[in-house]
């Protein structure tokens, strides 16, 4: 059931909410605990030198309503007054924005904890499944998105509620398998000596794996962008393109499995973000499930756990819809990460 204004989070409506990317940041007010978000286009991060130019030009020139509280998912650690984001210049000041927007409260969560609980909030309707697999209801999930960086989240069902747990999944070494894995992975970009997630499962790094493909075949790369890369893939126009794009999704098979063994996630594995979304052609041709399920001696545990996309273009402000609606659904920890005026 929908709650007041005055539950848990102390958070009075109308609340502005965000989900603020490295590339992209994706707002919405909504004006009471009963209304549909109000969205707004999105917006391109690299348009305005902060936060607080984007939501005053972006947002409120364009609403006479006028947010008291807001609830903000950030595609960084909230740490402090000051919160950087790993993958944009933005820095979110909580207690800035209070003179500057005249907000009574505030509240920052990482963006994978948004998308976290997008999972309880969605219907089947934006949710493509990959693969066999039925979710228990109340199953431990795994939340995946490949896009600037890599996300990772789990959410586990407690004492009555849904409680997501961020972290920096995305940084898990990933390496070879096979003797074409051994062929091509030297020529993948490191990070200080090592292979990440974020080297080949996210936009550069399907650059990273298209570029490395082709080095390892003495063959020149023709493309620059993820998006021409999938492209030629799914079209079948470039062979490089499409190793790589199986390679890639093998990859995020393997590490979507590895994380489903972590959190026993029964309740399903959640594919986020728009480079899932645009190549579930890829996703659904066998190479990411036989890469998931390929966890011996564990294999029919992990044939056993659902694999969805999600396809809902604003998932993560409908998981912040839902946490400003029912806080009680949700088991989330604000300490360090809620600032009130004064």
């Amino acid at each position: 059931m929908p709650v007041s204004q005055d539950d848990e989070t102390g958070l009075k409506f109308p609340i502005l909410i965000g989900d603020i990317g490295g590339t992209n940041a994706r707002f919405a007010i909504l004006v009471d605990s009963y209304a549909e978000p109000k969205a707004f286009p999105i917006v391109q991060t690299s348009d305005f030198s902060t936060i607080d130019q984007a939501i005053q030009s972006a947002i409120l020139d364009r609403t006479s309503v006028q947010p008291r509280s807001a609830v903000l998912a950030v595609a960084g650690p909230v740490d402090g007054d000051d919160i950087a984001l790993t993958n944009c210049d933005w820095v979110v000041r909580p207690r800035a924005m209070f003179e500057e927007f005249g907000l009574s409260e505030i509240v920052v969560l990482n963006d994978f904890e948004a998308q976290a609980m997008a999972v309880v909030a969605l219907g089947e309707e934006h949710l493509e499944k990959i693969g066999p697999g039925r979710p228990e209801p109340l199953g431990s999930r795994v939340v995946l998105g490949p896009g600037t960086g890599l996300g990772v989240a789990g959410l586990i069902h407690a004492c009555h509620r849904w409680i997501p747990v961020r972290g920096e999944g995305g940084h898990m070494d990933i390496g070879p398998r096979t003797a074409r894995d051994r062929e091509v992975f030297p020529h993948i970009e490191p990070i200080e000596g090592r292979i990440s997630g974020e080297q080949i499962l996210c936009g550069r790094g399907l650059v990273n794996t298209y570029r490395a493909v082709a080095k390892a075949d003495g063959k020149t790369p023709r493309f620059t962008m993820p998006a021409e890369i999938t492209a030629a893939a799914l079209e079948k126009s470039d062979p490089v393109a499409e190793e790589a794009l199986e390679l890639f999704v093998t990859c995020l098979g393997r590490t979507a499995g590895d994380l489903a063994l972590v959190f026993m996630s029964r309740g399903g594995v959640y594919l986020t973000g728009g480079i899932a979304q645009k190549i579930i052609p890829a996703l659904k041709s066998g190479a990411f499930r036989a890469a998931f399920e390929d966890k011996a001696p564990h294999r029919e545990l992990l044939r056993s756990m659902p694999v969805y996309v999600i396809t809902h273009p604003l998932a993560a402000l409908a998981g912040l819809a839902a946490y400003a609606r029912t806080p009680a659904l949700f088991g989330v920890e604000t300490a360090g990460r809620r600032w009130k005026y004064p």
